[in-house]
């Protein structure tokens, strides 16, 4: 499979119970998003608790993936740590479970310029033959990559696409805008789950959206819609999934707890996932927020 990667590629969120990988959920979970008809897989990635987890937990995560997914779809996977020389550690390792892509973000802790980005991405591409991806979340590794850096790199053949989890909707139609003209070398997917019809109306290659998890029949039907041109559609669906985003507007929990936990939460209503445990040293979503999530659940046809 060599096609350029695109369409509706789910961020995998990952179940837990009593502490270890709940395997037996991981496969409820990854046969229902291919049962939707989604594209591929992002393991790894922010929803699929890659900082929180160790190599070998990434190793079972990984394992587990492929031994589920048996070349069904494409899996890319985050290789994400602090520095080059350990995101290449996580590359090697992605490589031996036979992943089809890797995903990288600009260094963090150790904050730099722009010049040693453009050095840490040439050094993974030189370190790998897969396909290398950036991934453009300045909330979490405060660090934007700019259009230049990202035009310069997919035209020099070093990146091959874009996550782009931004939160700057002007700055991707910009990278949309350049990279049409430079004969589209990236491919662009937008990780914002309440604006993917305005990223496909920008020029977006597709959508890596965590509530995905939850619904990815809906953002397969949006998909399909765009490729049909039926923009009313499109627009209906988007409308309908920014109501069930809702689910992430719980009281008292904040940031990963809330987005991941609300998102672990439905799935363990919806009888996808077994509990709603998260990684330490975060709390599963409690009492009145699980009944919020039940709500909107039902408030938008996820529960009878």
């Amino acid at each position: 499979m060599t096609a350029p990667i695109r369409g509706v590629v789910p961020p995998l969120a990952i179940p837990h119970k009593d502490g270890k990988l709940d395997t037996v959920s991981l496969k409820r979970h990854i046969n229902r998003m291919i049962d939707a008809g989604i594209h591929a897989l992002f393991v790894l990635g922010s929803s699929g608790e890659v900082v929180f987890s160790t190599s070998q937990r990434r190793g079972e995560i990984l394992e587990a993936t492929q031994s589920i997914v048996e070349g069904r779809i494409r899996v890319i996977a985050g290789v994400i740590d602090t520095e080059t020389d350990r995101v290449i550690e996580h590359i090697r390792q992605a490589e031996s479970f036979g992943v089809d892509a890797v995903v990288a973000t600009a260094p963090f802790y150790a904050l730099q310029g722009e010049a040693e980005i453009y050095r840490h991405f040439r050094t993974l591409r030189e370190a790998t033959d897969l396909p290398l991806w950036a991934y453009d979340i300045p909330v979490c590794v405060h660090t934007k990559l700019s259009n230049r850096l990202l035009m310069d790199l997919g035209t020099q053949g070093v990146l091959s696409g874009v996550k782009d989890s931004s939160g700057d909707d002007v700055a991707f139609r910009w990278l949309a805008r350049a990279n049409e003209e430079a004969g589209h070398p990236l491919q662009l997917l937008t990780g914002h789950e309440v604006v993917v019809d305005g990223a496909y109306m920008s020029g977006a290659d597709g959508a890596v959206p965590g509530l995905g998890n939850v619904d990815p029949h809906a953002y397969v039907r949006m998909w399909d819609a765009f490729q049909a041109g039926d923009w009313e559609r499109v627009r209906q669906e988007q409308d309908r999934l920014a109501d069930l985003m809702r689910i992430v507007q719980v009281s008292g929990v904040q940031g990963f707890g809330a987005g991941i936990g609300a998102f672990k939460t439905a799935l363990k209503l919806l009888g996808v996932f077994d509990t709603n445990d998260m990684p330490t040293p975060v709390k599963p979503l409690e009492g009145e927020n699980v009944a919020w999530v039940e709500s909107v659940l039902r408030q938008t046809g996820m529960l009878d």
